[in-house]
């Protein structure tokens, strides 16, 4: 493959997940228009939005697993087709039901996404895996960022919200257009591109000793864990600005917008340093104990000023790549199935997108501010795994950190 098709491929990739990370906001910033549509309160909403987790969980590990066989340009096709099917979905459901049924579609979309994405990015960039992985975080972010601000805009003209919706069908189909003419990379392009000298060791001293097992499922835990730091913060942050700080719509929904922007720095500033100067395991560590700290702050001080630093500062630590390097210090544990082995740590992550409303929909019912409380925990838990992941990697020579 050509440096000029590895590029337009990885490009069409990326952009898939610009949209992406439109849809994991566009539930949330339309909570007041779709609660009216759906004749239910915000809880209800949340719901819905737990409806994504749940079809992650139906078909990521399967896809995973089908993506080291059938290749991964399929999924990512199908990916695209599917988010397609969401967005047009969500405009014309009449009720929670339906809107359930798409919402399942979605979480689904991204399953497939991630099953050929991933591993497709690490077989295009063997030698800068975890830089590679962290980029469609950035572009996660970028979606995340503007669609607050597209939201905003069309409530300023008093234009038909289903706009947003349209306009990622819009890329959606266009990108389809320009991935059906890509090249990727054959399934073994993650072995042959290796020498083969390192290619044969690592082929023969890969055993599944009890401590690799443990690794495995501290990185499965810390998936979700890491997913459910930043999720409730994406999901709940414009409401808890409006609710416990006490700020308009346009300066709650900013805070979404400050946290992408850190969002994207964070994402940078990692890509520059991983692998280069700092390992990813010592960047977990940070990421974790900065987002913990971050999130007391939040919690502890609700003013205008505090929410607007510590929203910077949850986006460029929980939400700049953090659970990308965890797949990618998985994967580097599991070398032989990274379709698989990306399938299982992100039905993990799954997990925390469908349970994370559930618990979040109760304990809204006791108040907003309660909720960020229960982030601080579960960011907690994600410092220990961090912890327990680098212990164990500094004493394995097998993970590639």
């Amino acid at each position: 493959m050509t440096s000029t098709e590895r590029i337009k491929t990885t490009i069409c990739l990326y952009l898939n997940y610009l949209v992406h990370g439109m849809a994991i906001v566009i539930l949330a910033q339309n909570m007041t228009v779709l609660s009216q549509q759906w004749h239910v309160n915000d809880a209800g909403v949340s719901l819905v939005i737990s409806s994504l987790g749940i079809g992650r969980l139906l078909v990521l590990y399967l896809a995973g697993t089908f993506s080291d066989r059938l290749g991964r340009k399929l999924f990512v096709q199908i990916g695209i087709l599917t988010y397609t099917l969401f967005f047009i979905g969500i405009v014309i459901s009449p009720n929670i039901a339906v809107a359930y049924f798409f919402g399942i579609l979605a979480g689904m979309a991204n399953s497939f996404l991630d099953s050929g994405t991933y591993p497709a990015l690490m077989e295009l960039y063997p030698q800068r895996q975890a830089t590679a992985n962290i980029m469609i975080k950035a572009f996660a972010s970028i979606g995340e960022l503007l669609l607050p601000i597209i939201v905003a805009g069309l409530d300023h003209f008093q234009l038909w919200y289903g706009w947003a919706f349209l306009l990622c069908v819009f890329l959606m189909v266009v990108n389809f257009s320009f991935l059906r003419q890509r090249t990727f990379p054959r399934l073994t392009t993650n072995r042959v591109t290796m020498p083969n000298k390192k290619q044969n060791t690592l082929q023969k001293h890969i055993p599944l000793t009890p401590k690799k097992i443990i690794l495995g499922c501290v990185l499965t835990v810390f998936g979700y864990i890491s997913m459910a730091t930043f999720y409730l913060v994406s999901q709940w942050l414009t409401k808890y600005g409006s609710d416990v700080i006490h700020l308009n719509l346009v300066h709650a929904r900013m805070l979404v917008s400050v946290y992408s922007v850190g969002s994207i720095l964070g994402v940078i500033v990692t890509a520059l340093l991983v692998e280069r100067i700092i390992k990813p395991v010592w960047f977990m560590l940070f990421d974790t104990v900065v987002s913990l700290l971050a999130l007391v702050a939040l919690t502890l001080i609700p003013t205008w000023w505090v929410a607007l630093i510590s929203s910077f500062v949850i986006g460029c630590s929980a939400a700049g790549g953090v659970m990308q390097l965890g797949l990618t210090v998985m994967s580097n544990t599991f070398p032989r199935a990274k379709g698989r082995i990306t399938g299982i740590y992100y039905t993990a992550s799954g997990l925390a997108s469908f349970t994370i409303p559930v618990f979040t929909a109760w304990i809204s019912q006791i108040g907003i501010y309660e909720i960020m409380w229960f982030d601080v925990l579960i960011a907690g838990i994600g410092v220990l795994c961090s912890i327990v992941v680098l212990t164990l990697s500094r004493e394995k020579k097998t993970i590639v950190a």
